[in-house]
């Protein structure tokens, strides 16, 4: 039996405006339940976190190589009390320092194998960045040169808390849209007796089991004269059905709160269905598992690469994959 199911929605083109529809209420329904609660949390963690960098920067009026060596996870902080709030690699190329610098400072640490005099340099130049580009509208007392008021500090950080939310409130919500999203695929296959194994039992993508299933799993794939490439792919299941040595069926969980960002990044899946197809075959099978904001344009770009998906609000058409 091929492991490659026959069309599921991509040919179904008199289904894809309704569909687009529901999926946008599907994610809309789930965002207004999920979101405030995330951004409550978040916002009480961001105003508490700016209290201490107030704390650590004498109210920012001490931002130097020391404070930052010190406390380096304030350096996510720091970077959206600028105006404008600077991005990761903007603040990278202002200051002139390395890519990995700014990561291990992103992160909250310090690299570990940089010279001493290099390190300090370059704390030094990310330091004079954002003292420079500090937003003297809200943080009026740099303006002034006054010690700022309880009232003057609790209004800046209510803004800077406004823009630190989301830094740390979305991310938290992407991972819970592929937890759910995976959830649900998991739910559907258990009900039909498959089995979930680990990614790391399994010798060879040849050797998956069958009626099994596996999440984030690693497929290699070949790159030509670039080699190969452990690309991971977020759930991979073989039918109760296939033959021994046949391919899994491979879902990739995408959810998306607007048009614009889909659109921006639908290459991705093209580009992954290609290096499957030089790798394994025209006989894969390379689906995607939709939520939210997935318009005509895009659902028309991925058919056209021979892509197929199946919608979350419709979650159980999963079982059409032949399992």
């Amino acid at each position: 039996m091929s492991s490659k199911p026959s069309s599921i929605n991509m040919n179904s083109r008199n289904l894809w405006s309704e569909d687009i529809k529901d999926s946008v209420d599907f994610y809309n329904k789930w965002f207004l339940h999920f979101a405030p609660i995330v951004y409550r949390q978040q916002r009480g963690r961001a105003i508490r976190m700016i209290e201490e960098i107030f704390n650590h920067t004498n109210n920012l009026t001490n931002i130097s190589a020391d404070v930052l060596r010190q406390y380096p996870d304030i350096f996510r902080v720091l970077r959206l009390a600028t105006a404008p709030p600077l991005a990761k690699d903007r603040v990278e190329g202002l200051s002139g320092v390395s890519k990995n610098l700014i990561k291990r400072l992103e992160d909250g640490e310090l690299p570990t194998r940089m010279k001493p005099s290099e390190l300090t340099g370059g704390l030094e130049s990310v330091a004079k960045t954002l003292e420079t580009l500090l937003d003297k509208d809200v943080f009026s007392w740099l303006v002034l040169n006054t010690i700022p008021s309880e009232v003057e500090k609790a209004r800046a950080a209510s803004v800077l808390g406004d823009r630190l939310c989301s830094s740390l409130a979305d991310p938290l919500i992407r991972n819970e849209q592929e937890r759910r999203q995976l959830d649900t695929i998991c739910k559907i296959l258990n009900q039909y007796g498959y089995s979930q194994v680990a990614s790391s039992s399994i010798v060879s993508i040849k050797n998956f089991p069958r009626h099994c299933y596996a999440i984030h799993y690693n497929v290699q794939m070949n790159l030509g004269a670039d080699g190969k490439v452990n690309t991971p792919i977020d759930l991979a299941v073989k039918s109760q059905y296939a033959q021994e040595d046949s391919l899994p069926i491979l879902i990739e969980c995408k959810s998306a709160g607007d048009f614009t960002n889909v659109n921006k990044r639908r290459k991705e899946e093209a580009t992954k269905m290609q290096q499957l197809k030089a790798t394994f075959g025209e006989d894969i099978s390379f689906v995607l598992f939709l939520c939210g904001y997935f318009d005509y344009g895009y659902l028309e770009y991925e058919a056209a690469e021979g892509i197929d998906w199946i919608w979350e609000h419709r979650a159980e058409e999963i079982l059409k994959l032949g399992l």
